[in-house]
């Protein structure tokens, strides 16, 4: 093997020089550099993730993984013509925690700002040209793991409606809501509901019975929703995601039947609402409310539980919990204790707030609680207020609370003594009666309704 130690090799005249014969390669010892040649567009692709912001160095590749959260690549400072640097999205996660270009005081394609990469399984280069464009992009584009086109979810059931880019489905009885394609997450996978069960029957005593409690509401609402849409304070951000294709039972369920005015002191409590089933959401029957004290035997006095709780019946009887079983957010409240004394009823529990305790005002039943309200269809709409609870005495009966909840009775000093029902289809609690002198039964709760909402377009 021959070997050649020069400082320089120049061709003395001409414009070409010749490294190497026809087919041989010239290639740098490990460890040399090179310049004056240009780059090939080509860099070192590094094997250490990139979690955290960094800066980069030309000539290096790097794969960012922003599944755990956003971060910025800092592009070298002072760079020179043909610096290099690329990214690639190892998460396929740009589109939903943004990777941040900085430019780090050099333009990008001519601009003084940084680049954020938003789309999912990208990848890019950016060379390094002059002082006035600054950093070049070139070979941009989807990596193998790219996301597809924008598919959005599509199904049917139900009564259809629009708002905007979203189509809500409205279930009023049992039906099915049948998905036929599921969308992805560059058009739509996300579907948000409401699904409200059946309200509580009134309750029925000699004396003062409790209102029903309003059925359970449960509600989702993804995060940058557009049209953001107001949604009830009981709302999580969980909405179902990549429900299969497929068809999915809806369940709405009916209110519990009031106690009749008939039993007189040995009136049975309400009648718990009927739970509504939507997918792998469930929402619990209202309690019913407090009855008589010995039939069947036990003190029946005590609302019964459930989404919200029923109120309790005369001289004492216990409120009913709300939230049961319990669920996160709550889907209601307790219901109203009957005082202690007075012939009056408490209130139902209502999705938004706890039924009122009887007795204020004096000798008065109590009112239910307030439901809630949602936009989710567009326009406002009220659920699950809890039944008002029966006043014997001299005071006035309770009011059912905003959401279908069914009034009390009163007596001949406070007409009329009878007992309102919960709103159909709000899951409102039924009113409370006295059995010993009411005009009619106690309030039957009312049912329930699943609303179902998804980006179409």
């Amino acid at each position: 093997m021959s070997k050649i130690e020069v400082d320089a090799i120049d061709k003395q005249s001409g414009s070409t020089l010749t490294l190497g014969g026809s087919g041989t390669a010239v290639t740098l010892a490990s460890g040399a550099t090179q310049s004056g040649f240009g780059r090939e567009g080509s860099v070192n692709w590094q094997t250490s993730i990139k979690t955290a912001t960094f800066t980069a160095t030309s000539g290096e590749g790097y794969f960012c993984n922003t599944a755990s959260g956003a971060f910025q690549v800092n592009l070298p400072s002072s760079p020179s013509a043909g610096d290099i640097v690329s990214v690639a999205d190892y998460s396929s996660s740009f589109g939903t925690e943004n990777l941040t270009i900085g430019r780090n005081g050099s333009n990008i394609q001519g601009s003084a700002a940084d680049v954020v990469l938003t789309n999912s399984g990208y990848a890019i280069t950016f060379v390094y040209a002059d002082s006035t464009k600054g950093w070049i992009t070139v070979n941009d584009g989807d990596v193998a793991n790219k996301d597809p086109d924008p598919e959005f979810v599509v199904a049917t059931g139900g009564s259809v409606t629009e708002s905007g880019d979203y189509k809500i489905h409205s279930f009023t009885g049992p039906g099915t809501f049948t998905i036929s394609k599921s969308g992805n997450a560059g058009g739509s996978n996300k579907i948000d509901y409401m699904v409200v069960a059946g309200g509580g029957g009134g309750g029925g005593e000699d004396g003062g019975g409790g209102g029903g409690g309003g059925g359970g509401y449960r509600e989702s609402q993804q995060p940058g929703a557009a049209p953001l849409y107001t949604a009830s304070p009981l709302k999580t951000t969980t909405s179902l995601e990549n429900l299969p294709a497929t068809g999915y039972p809806i369940t709405v369920g009916g209110g519990g039947t009031g106690v009749p005015t008939s039993f007189g002191s040995n009136a049975p409590r309400g009648g718990t609402g009927s739970n509504s089933i939507f997918s792998t959401i469930t929402s619990a029957g209202g309690g019913g409310g407090g009855g008589g004290a010995t039939n069947p035997a036990g003190n029946l006095r005590a609302g019964g539980a459930g989404g919200s709780g029923g109120g309790g019946s005369r001289d004492g009887g216990a409120a009913g919990a709300g939230n049961t079983p319990s669920v996160s957010p709550p889907q209601g409240n307790n219901g109203g204790a009957s005082g202690g004394a007075g012939n009056c009823g408490g209130g139902g529990g209502g999705a938004g707030a706890v039924g009122a305790t009887a007795g204020t005002p004096a000798n008065g039943g109590a009112n239910g609680g307030a439901g809630t309200t949602t936009n989710i269809t567009g326009s406002p709409l009220n659920f699950s207020g809890g039944g008002g609870g029966n006043s014997e005495s001299a005071g006035p009966r309770g009011t059912g609370g905003l959401g279908g909840g069914g009034a009390g009775a009163g007596n001949p000093s406070y007409p009329p003594n009878t007992a309102g029902p919960g709103g159909t289809n709000e899951g409102g609690g039924g009113g409370g009666i006295d059995t010993n002198g009411s005009g009619s039964n106690a309030g039957n709760g009312g049912s329930g309704r699943v609303i179902i909402r998804y980006k179409f377009q």
